[in-house]
């Protein structure tokens, strides 16, 4: 096979040399270098390496261009290699743009130039993004195509469940031409959606399970027991795999959809540390996949966890559809989901114009259109301000009588920045009518009802956990939430079925070994980083837990 490519682009030739020296010493057999003194110029040849289906491992771009600058050329070359790394040459006075790239073009690195000696400064930095390349499952887009009914919720899941991996596809409607020439050579009794992979196999409404293996995702244990289960790939799950794999612990992540859970769907979170110009929830879940991915840590995609058994010194997990595996230690991650709306019809129509979360996939259809959302706190504002650049109006539905007790400052002043953003206070839906999807809407306004078009409602009401799958084996609160540390102590007694001399660490449930982090905790604090903190926090007290074992 024809070596993959290390692509530079700078417009100063003496530093466009240096920087194609510096890469042929160290990479340059296994690797081909291209070069390109001019933006223009290493387009064109981004464009035909594509064209002869060369594979691009790393991109390097010079800030400071005359016809376009780094982060524009990367923004462009993305679109035909979306795995390259991508690496921003800059001066220090450039860093505010690097940091900006880092959103834009969801940057991997800059480099802030000179790098002498490149032993210390450069060769580090790159050799760490082209192991990241090496490891990346990399997935054609082009070839992995998805036919189905517009409003059709079993498409709107498989859609859901491919973006939400990082899943490159192509959408097609079944009634378009190129789409019933799929569905029509599978045969008549075609069932949708249909999913053609990248070997050309057809899947005909394919579950979870069956979809991630034919795209490349891990759904098979590679043993039997490990150090640490992590169930949930949330960012405290994702935070625990981090840490766990890091410090040397055999670590397997369980995820039942997609890693990043409710932060995941985020179209922007502006109050993370270290992200001053904000990060996607998908950028930021991709970001630590990878990381996790880099320490060794196993992910476990579409699979459901049933059932929780501790068996001696073992920690027993079950899977829906059979099979279990078992670890040293276990830590319950699994977050919240957004509680149904309770309002007649409504149920009818979801993944059918009715959708919990965010649905990102779902926002360049409503363009041009008129959308509704339910909630008052940060998610529900940042789907809002999201959607506003779609839609022609956005309609917030807040039951209270403002968003200040709910929402974080900054994103109330976004929202009120914004036109076309309209919050209705002591507002509620009480309804949903239509033929096949979301037509009408019910809605309550102190007091007065009325009834208006809409096909689309995002909802984002308050949290639930999914935990009674550990039935009586995990202690829980009245709301389901896990019961840790001194929560469980009570008036001295000890915790149910408690079999230790010590009182249960901090993060530990009623059974030793088991600790939970993040949202699916009773009485945590409900933000990314908290999540990801106690995450590590929970992996610092599974060392504690193993040593006195």
């Amino acid at each position: 096979m024809d070596k993959p490519v290390i692509v530079t682009v700078d417009d100063d030739p003496g530093v466009s040399r240096a920087v194609a020296r510096d890469l042929r010493r160290r990479y340059g057999r296994q690797y081909r270098i291209v070069r390109a003194e001019a933006a223009g110029e290493g387009i064109e040849a981004v464009r035909e390496m594509r064209l002869r289906g060369d594979e691009v491992a790393a991109i390097l771009a010079d800030y400071r261009m005359p016809q376009m600058n780094g982060v524009e050329f990367l923004e462009a070359a993305m679109d035909m290699y979306p795995y390259a790394r991508r690496v921003l040459l800059t001066a220090y006075a450039d860093t505010d743009a690097a940091i900006q790239a880092i959103n834009v073009v969801d940057l991997d690195h800059y480099l802030l130039k000179p790098w002498d000696p490149p032993e210390e400064k450069f060769y580090p930095v790159i050799d760490g993004q082209l192991d990241a390349w090496q490891r990346t499952d990399r997935i054609e887009v082009a070839e992995l195509r998805v036919v189905g009914d517009r409003w059709s919720a079993p498409s709107y899941k498989v859609r859901d469940f491919l973006a939400r991996n990082r899943v490159p596809y192509q959408w097609m409607l079944a009634d378009d031409p190129e789409g019933a020439q799929l569905v029509a050579a599978v045969g008549e009794e075609c069932r949708l959606p249909l999913v053609i992979t990248v070997d050309g196999e057809s899947l005909q409404s394919p579950d979870q399970s069956t979809l991630a293996a034919a795209v490349g995702l891990s759904t098979t244990p590679a043993t039997d027991f490990y150090d640490l289960i992590v169930i949930g790939g949330g960012p405290a799950g994702l935070g625990a795999a981090v840490y766990g794999a890091s410090e040397g612990l055999n670590t397997v992540l369980v995820e039942a959809h997609a890693s990043g859970g409710q932060a995941g769907q985020s179209s922007r979170i502006e109050n993370y540390l270290g992200f001053p110009d904000g990060v996607s929830g998908q950028q930021l879940a991709d970001r630590a996949r990878r990381q996790a991915l880099k320490f060794g840590a196993e992910l476990l995609t579409a699979r459901r966890v049933t059932h929780l058994e501790p068996r001696g010194q073992a920690r027993v997990i079950g899977f829906q559809g059979g099979g279990e595996i078992a670890a040293h230690a276990v830590i319950l991650a699994t977050g919240v989901t957004y509680r149904r709306l309770d309002a007649p019809g409504l149920d009818d129509f979801v993944g059918r114009g009715v959708f919990y979360g965010a649905a990102l996939t779902e926002a360049p259809a409503c363009q041009d259109s008129e959308v509704y959302i339910v909630g008052a706190a940060n998610s529900a504002g940042q789907a809002a301000v999201y959607l506003a650049g779609f839609a022609s109006k956005v309609h917030l539905l807040v039951r209270s009588d403002g968003l200040e007790r709910s929402m974080s400052h900054y994103l109330i002043e976004q929202i009120n920045a914004i036109p076309t953003i309209e919050v209705h206070v002591q507002s509620q839906v009480t309804g949903g009518q239509g033929d096949g999807h979301l037509e009408r809407l019910s809605i309550s306004t102190k007091g007065e009802e009325r009834t208006v078009d809409a096909q689309w409602l995002f909802v984002f009401i308050g949290a639930e956990p999914h935990t009674s799958w550990l039935g009586d084996t995990v202690e829980r609160d009245e709301r389901g939430f896990v019961v840790t540390g001194p929560d469980l102590v009570h008036g001295g007694k000890r915790p149910r079925n408690w079999t230790l001399r010590r009182e249960p660490y901090h993060l530990e449930t009623n059974v030793p070994g088991v600790l939970a982090a993040g949202d699916v905790r009773a009485d945590s604090i409900k933000r990314v980083a908290s999540a990801v903190g106690e995450g590590a926090m929970a992996v610092a007290l599974v060392h504690r837990y193993l040593e006195k074992q």
